[in-house]
């Protein structure tokens, strides 16, 4: 086997699917396959499971990730992708893992505990007041991957209060959880137009096949 760098900063390709340095060897996220090469561990970056992963399928030509960045995470779920943001970012880099569901977060915490650049926190990320305090720096990226009707006005909000002043966001827009009435791409149409009142969009791709329904944008801020 070999290991391909791609485009992107800390994303390899090992025989053809994705792959990122593991952060902590021995560690899973969930099933993902352990590759050791040349001394390296990886972990493979499944495309049907992970959004980022299947934006790279689909063609995604930014993506603004790099070794000590600062992420806001906003719907970390039990922290899988984020554990593969993790490993991008690297020990000197920290990833605020906002997310709503109780649940999901207790799944999530053992994963943090064991990356150790990794923080949860158990919030609305409608309310930003609701977890100002517990975000001790500008982000570098704010990734938005929440089920919301209202993405928008949720990416607009904390970019405005946590971005950087050359910071990315990285939206998904979930067009069944805006409105399941409209067809997915009038969803898409809507949304890029409210968006482009405050963001300039670098570029964009949809998840179909991988995820059905969703559009995945690379946006930034207009200050």
């Amino acid at each position: 086997m070999k290991v391909k760098k791609t485009k992107f900063e800390g994303v390899f390709q090992i025989d053809g699917k994705f792959a990122t340095m593991n952060l902590v060897p021995g560690f899973r996220s969930s099933n993902e396959e352990l590759v050791r090469i040349g001394g390296v561990e990886y972990r493979t970056w499944d495309y049907y499971t992970s959004k980022p992963a299947a934006a790279f399928k689909k063609g995604l030509k930014i993506f603004p990730l790099g070794k000590g960045m600062k992420i806001l995470y906003l719907g970390l779920a039990e922290g899988k992708t984020a554990s593969f943001f993790s490993d991008i970012v690297g020990p000197e880099g920290i990833i605020y893992g906002v997310e709503l569901s109780e649940r999901s977060l207790r799944v999530a915490v053992p994963v943090c505990e064991k990356r150790g650049n990794m923080i949860p926190i158990l919030a609305d990320a409608r309310r930003t007041e609701l977890y100002e305090n517990n975000i001790f720096d500008k982000a570098d990226c704010i990734y938005l991957d929440v089920a919301s009707p209202d993405q928008v006005a949720i990416a607009v909000r904390n970019a405005k209060k946590f971005l950087s002043q050359d910071g990315s966001v990285i939206l998904v827009i979930k067009s069944q959880s805006i409105d399941v009435t409209k067809s997915p791409k009038q969803v898409y149409q809507e949304s890029l137009k409210e968006l482009e009142k405050y963001f300039e969009v670098l570029d964009k791709v949809e998840l179909d096949p991988y995820e059905k329904a969703h559009l995945f944008l690379i946006m930034k801020f207009k200050k």
